[in-house]
């Protein structure tokens, strides 16, 4: 018996990958968060697949149910929104499963900030511009940030900053940004990336909070600030340069 952690996607029933789908297809449990995983999805279980929405279990229930499955000889397929290595709370289950010495594989999902990269049309990384993007989030009512990932210290880096979490906290994080990036830095707020109720903002670092209070945003969004997002004077990246080429004959 083996827990499969599932990537599940964005969103869009069809961005589950097609390991994930088969995967899914081949496990006799699905535990599954219903507010964040599309039901479609659940058609790709097996007809007499049990079934668990974990909205509203704490993790001592996660547990016991992987615990049962694994004692009735079944695999779990462990639907987790977007990709499993990026605020996914995975770990805290991962540690739990190695203390029973129950076998566990991750498969792997698309992203949230790569669903609200492609619903922008921008690549987050330009040539000249920026190479670099920082994933994070706030601390607010959830765990603490460690020292020295407060957004102060992070955006001295002038990186792209894809913020999860945090529309509900939109206003603390641009007063947190505005000295680093400058209210004319543009920024962006996807909400529910990939889904038929998608929702794109597009500003700057000035406008984006009135933006996003007026929309009503609260969850499911990423913020992005970060000059790459509105990037049209950049050279050529070397990857396809005549130089290039020339150097590799």
């Amino acid at each position: 018996m083996t827990v499969y952690f599932i990537g599940a996607g964005p969103g869009a029933a069809d961005l589950i990958t097609l390991r994930g789908a088969r995967t899914l297809a081949a496990c006799q449990v699905c535990l599954y968060a219903g507010s964040l995983v599309p039901a479609e999805l659940l058609a790709e279980c097996p007809p007499d697949a049990r079934l668990v929405d974990t909205a509203n279990l704490d993790l001592d229930a996660i547990e016991r149910e992987l615990v049962a499955a694994h004692e009735a000889g079944l695999d779990v397929a462990r639907l987790h929104s977007g990709d499993p290595s990026v605020f996914s709370a995975v770990a805290e289950q991962m540690r739990r499963l190695d203390a029973h010495g129950i076998p566990y594989e991750v498969v792997p999902g698309v992203p949230a900030f790569a669903a609200a990269a492609a619903a922008l049309k921008r690549e987050l990384t330009v040539p000249t511009v920026g190479q670099t993007v920082i994933l994070t989030r706030i601390a607010q009512q959830a765990t603490p940030m460690p020292p020295g990932e407060d957004l102060a210290t992070l955006g001295a880096s002038g990186a792209l900053l894809v913020l999860h979490l945090g529309a509900r906290y939109v206003d603390r994080i641009v007063s947190e940004l505005l000295p680093r990036y400058g209210a004319d830095c543009p920024a962006a707020v996807v909400a529910y990336a990939s889904r038929d109720n998608e929702l794109v903002l597009r500003g700057t670092l000035g406008d984006i909070a009135d933006q996003v209070k007026a929309s009503g945003v609260l969850r499911t969004a990423v913020i992005l600030v970060g000059r790459t997002l509105g990037a049209s004077q950049f050279r050529d990246s070397h990857l396809y340069s005549v130089e290039r080429d020339r150097h590799s004959c």
